[in-house]
């Protein structure tokens, strides 16, 4: 794991390689200039508090800072990036704080006590991009997120820089410190909420700074894709766990998926082939692979997994002709990962824009690209026994060939998933994921 001040040494090549994207983004634009806003807080409706403030993922590709509402930056080709970093006259709360670091060389820093202070380091007719803010119109923007400028920005994140691919090793290397202290909890017999708080304390976040909510589902939970409820009660019958969570480091996520058995016997199999045929997926993330090719690879994998667990009376050609792995797998492979956790531009067909769908029936897959060297991706094949879409199946002709006696002993214990993060490398996969995990070991 590199120390800060080599990750630090990384960030002016990263800086290089932004400063070059965006150019062409303002050339695509018609722009000289581009101004990206941090955001603002956002009050509850009613209310005097606000919402956990999360910065625009495009401010944070450029300055790794978590708490920077009312900030900007201001770019312009051949000029040192400018940020604009707003430090309010606050006695009611703790102002933001300018983080420390030689990266912050990088940037001419001008701090400011208010947003509108701003305005007078924002060039005329300049690009501007984030979220509309009050007032705004006076400010003399001449385009707001552009289409052709976002296009070439988005299609750009999907290929990650050293210092970034240095940042998401770091996200994983928290998340699987985090999973370790959830299992050990679970294994304790804690409750939803309890194995939350564990990992709270393991990952070093608070709520706030998860890159998205935890999913901790105990038992039957597991059948729900984005479970969200924590029990504060253990239930009487401790039999499965599925946790879907992650970590960040600054401002990089990583979405590690893992599910545990209470005691060995049918489910811990399922959990052990599922396991192994994940880890299959995962050895395809390589340059030059088609993604939809990897959730097709899915489908044909979990149907001989479904015929190995007598899970379905058919052929696994048949589970996959008929559409039956669907009732099973009702969920795209994955999707890409880095600022945000479903990063943006899954469905871009070029740099120019354009949209890929994602391949009939499989309208949730979120990546229909080609993958690059330094692209992050997630691996996340599932298995579950979701009552509606069951019911669905039972009423139709892929009903005859579900094994219901077997669907009923392992419907109790909701279902199955496990999920990498992974970079397409010129050498092949690297398992960010199984990497941190083996680190602990």
């Amino acid at each position: 794991m590199l120390t800060n001040d080599a990750l630090d040494a990384l960030f002016p090549a990263h800086l290089a390689v932004l400063t070059e994207t965006t150019a062409r983004a303002l050339e695509a634009a018609g722009s000289d200039a581009l101004v990206i806003g941090a955001g603002f807080l956002q009050y509850r409706f009613l209310d005097d508090t606000t919402h956990p403030f999360v910065a625009n993922p495009h401010f944070k590709l450029w300055a790794p800072i978590d708490n920077a509402p009312g900030s900007f930056l201001v770019l312009r080709p051949g000029y040192k990036p400018q940020l604009l970093f707003h430090q309010p006259e606050d006695y009611w709360h703790k102002p933001p704080v300018l983080p420390t670091g030689s990266w912050l060389e990088c940037f001419d820093v001008q701090v400011i006590r208010d947003p509108a202070a701003a305005r007078r380091y924002v060039p005329a007719g300049a690009a501007f991009v984030g979220e509309p803010f009050h007032g705004m119109e006076g400010w003399g923007f001449g385009t707001v997120n552009p289409d052709p400028l976002m296009a070439v920005l988005h299609f750009a994140r999907a290929s990650k820089t050293p210092y970034e691919l240095a940042c998401l090793r770091r996200a994983a290397a928290a998340g699987a410190r985090a999973h370790r202290a959830a299992a050990r909890a679970f294994a304790a017999g804690a409750s939803e909420y309890q194995i939350h708080l564990a990992y709270l304390a393991a990952s070093g976040h608070t709520e706030a700074g998860l890159p998205y909510p935890n999913i901790i589902a105990l038992n039957e939970g597991a059948a729900v894709l984005h479970y969200t409820e924590l029990q504060s009660e253990a239930p009487a019958e401790r039999r499965s766990l599925l946790i879907d969570a992650g970590a960040q480091y600054r401002g990089y996520a990583s979405d590690i998926t893992r599910t545990h058995a209470a005691a060995p016997g049918p489910f811990a199999d399922l959990i052990a082939g599922m396991d192994a045929l994940e880890l299959k997926l995962c050895e395809m993330v390589r340059p030059g692979v088609h993604y939809p090719d990897i959730h097709l690879a899915a489908h044909r994998l979990i149907a001989e997994l479904l015929v190995t667990q007598r899970i379905v009376n058919c052929s696994a050609d048949a589970a996959v002709a008929t559409e039956l792995t669907g009732v099973f797998f009702p969920h795209g492979i994955g999707h890409l990962l880095g600022l945000q956790v479903h990063d943006i531009g899954g469905h871009q067909t070029a740099t120019e824009g354009g949209t890929t769908p994602p391949p009939a029936p499989h309208r949730y897959l979120r990546l229909t690209r080609t993958l690059t060297a330094g692209t992050v991706v997630t691996i996340e094949p599932g298995l579950y026994f979701i009552d509606l879409l069951l019911a669905k199946a039972r009423g139709d002709a892929r009903g005859r060939d579900i094994n219901w006696q077997r669907v009923g002993e392992l419907a109790p214990y909701g279902g199955v998933r496990i999920e990498d993060d992974v970079v397409a490398t010129a050498d092949g996969a690297e398992n960010l994921t199984r990497d941190a995990f083996a680190a602990l070991a």
